[in-house]
């Protein structure tokens, strides 16, 4: 397997404290709260001892870089000098540094916010027109300006500030579609109805399937056509900072609301996510006014409330999940994630027993290159152990593994041994019960994909279905092909009708029951090649293959000759 780069006790000192990379910080990004938080413990002077004392840690240029940045982080530094380096100079640095600078107070801050992202707009417009040599820095340059702002201004990433600030930009085409002609060919622009852009051409009434080569050579044209682009790559953001949000539970206001309905590329998607608040939930309606319960009983919502989008985990609460999914279902609306229909993960009584440390997956193998390439599309650092970083909460979710000199990983794979979670200050294990639910269940949901997905066998599981589902699916192949027609199916479960007894098997956790009755204690083999049996339709899924060998097991529970098993079934 591809071996891992270690980091040193410095890099993962700085890792858990910022959620900057160090690519981030190499490119010029700074965290602004990690640098008040520093600032406040040490003190206006101790601060610039440490500043004087940086001369001898670093070069004199870098010392004196730093020492700006921190006068601007300071408010030291005025506002005009680095507008006037952006707009006469184009100086990158002050692209960068300008979203550092404090904003002004009370009711002049939002006209200075308005103000620093219309200059870092028209800096953006002057990068789109360099050559290709420097245009890739100059953009860069902007991207960390408008992270910086950002942070500033209290956003938790640009997108959502320049949703904030930017709805002007696609306000027009909310009214309907934009238009232009050229020597009898029209070009025009729109958005449908899941706000993505289309650009149409027309010559006489008659469809072109492309704009002619004279014809895209005009300014206004081009323009258009970039525009267009830039629509389709905010509509894209849009979606991926929306689960984020509900994930992190960011909180919003109705005001924010109410306007973020008359966005024309944000409304669509809000429109299909279920908000909660205090006391109420429900579709956004009457442009952000009013939130639409499952049953379409409208409740207004009041400007200065907080709301945030809904987890699994507050439909649950809410003691009417199946109701959302009901009628989500009914009314065929396609979320713009996983969000009515998200798998929940709920601490089990035994993850209440243990206390600081979740066991679910433990014996699970995994293949460790696509395990690593998994735990990085969501997030996790794979560099130094397995391992997420919630920098808002404090929190460092931990995956252990089996190992040591004389365990085959080669063969067998990684397997889990381990899930816990250390605070950030401490450095002490989080007991899970005190854990936030939403944190809890993500954090189980990423385990599950790992394991659903780089499980240590040769074929990956269905990608269009859930892994209940597949499994369902693979339990109803099977015993089709076996003519078990005592079999039958539920949601979750497989029920089996068996000479013996009557049984319940979970379809995603394998757990057994006997119905009416208790659990029935069936330990699987969780090494791929030693007591495996051969079964059809089933692929090299470990927990997959133990639920279809269970089924079976037990639907020819006359067969069955272990005295152990025996005794549990008729007790």
């Amino acid at each position: 397997g591809a071996t891992q780069k270690q980091l040193s006790a410095w890099q993962r000192l700085i890792l858990e404290r910022t959620p900057l990379t160090e690519s981030d910080r190499d490119e010029g990004a700074i965290d602004v709260a990690w640098f008040r938080r520093t600032h406040a413990q040490l003190g206006d002077q101790r601060w610039q001892a440490l500043a004087a004392a940086a001369r001898f840690a670093a070069n004199p240029s870098q010392a004196k870089r730093a020492q700006f940045i921190a006068n601007v982080l300071l408010n030291r530094v005025r506002r005009k000098q680095l507008i006037d380096g952006i707009k006469q100079k184009q100086l990158k640095e002050s692209v960068r540094l300008l979203g550092l600078l404090p904003l002004a107070k009370g009711a002049k801050r939002d006209a200075d916010l308005l103000e620093r992202c219309k200059v870092l707009r028209e800096y953006r417009r002057y990068a789109n027109q360099l050559s290709g040599l420097t245009k890739p820095a100059a953009l860069l340059s902007w991207q960390i300006g408008m992270k910086n702002l950002a942070q500033t201004a209290g956003f938790a990433d640009p997108l959502r500030l320049e949703w904030a600030v930017g709805a002007e930009a696609v306000k027009d085409l909310a009214k309907g579609p934009i238009s232009l002609t050229k020597s009898g060919v029209t070009v025009t622009l729109a958005l449908d109805s899941l706000a993505q852009p289309e650009v149409t051409v027309d010559k006489g009434g008659k469809a072109l399937k492309s704009i002619p080569p004279e014809i895209k050579k005009d300014k206004k044209i081009a323009d258009l056509l970039v525009r267009a682009t830039d629509i389709k790559r905010q509509a894209a953001g849009i979606r991926q900072s929306l689960e984020a949000a509900m994930c992190r539970g960011d909180v919003f206001s109705g005001e924010e609301l109410r306007a973020w309905c008359k966005h024309a590329l944000l409304a669509p998607y809000l429109a299909r996510l279920v908000v909660i608040g205090e006391g109420i939930a429900g579709y956004p309606d009457q442009e952000g006014q009013a939130l639409r319960d499952p049953h379409g009983d409208c409740a207004p919502v009041e400007p200065q409330v907080r709301l945030r989008l809904a987890h699994p985990h507050d439909l649950l609460e809410t003691k009417a999940w199946d109701a959302w999914q009901r009628e989500c279902f009914q009314a065929e609306r396609m979320q713009p994630f996983k969000q009515v229909f998200r798998e929940l993960y709920v601490l089990t009584r035994q993850e209440q027993k243990d206390a600081t440390n979740s066991h679910r997956y433990d014996g699970q193998q995994i293949q460790p290159v696509q395990a690593a390439a998994l735990f990085a599309s969501r997030g996790w650092n794979t560099q130094d152990g397995v391992f997420k970083v919630f920098h808002d909460l404090g929190i460092t979710a931990c995956v252990d593994f089996q190992q040591g000199i004389t365990t085959p990983l080669e063969v067998e794979g990684a397997t889990i041994a381990g899930v816990s979670f250390l605070r950030r200050d401490t450095c002490r294990p989080a007991e899970l019960a005190s854990l936030p639910p939403r944190l809890f269940s993500e954090v189980m949901r990423d385990l599950d994909l790992v394991v659903s997905v780089a499980h240590a066998g040769g074929v990956d599981p269905e990608a269009s279905a859930s892994t209940v589902e597949m499994r369902a699916s693979l339990v109803r192949e099977t015993c089709q092909l076996l003519r078990l027609d005592n079999v039958r199916l539920e949601p979750s479960h497989v029920l089996i009708e068996g000479a013996l007894a009557a049984y319940s098997v979970h379809l995603g956790s394998g757990v057994v029951h006997t119905l009416p009755g208790h659990a029935i204690c069936l330990v699987p083999v969780h090494a791929q090649h030693r007591g495996r049996l051969f079964l059809p339709f089933v692929d090299d899924d470990p927990r997959t293959a133990e639920i279809v060998s269970k089924v079976l097991l037990l639907a020819r529970d006359q067969q069955i000759q272990d005295p152990t098993l025996l005794e549990q079934i008729r007790a």
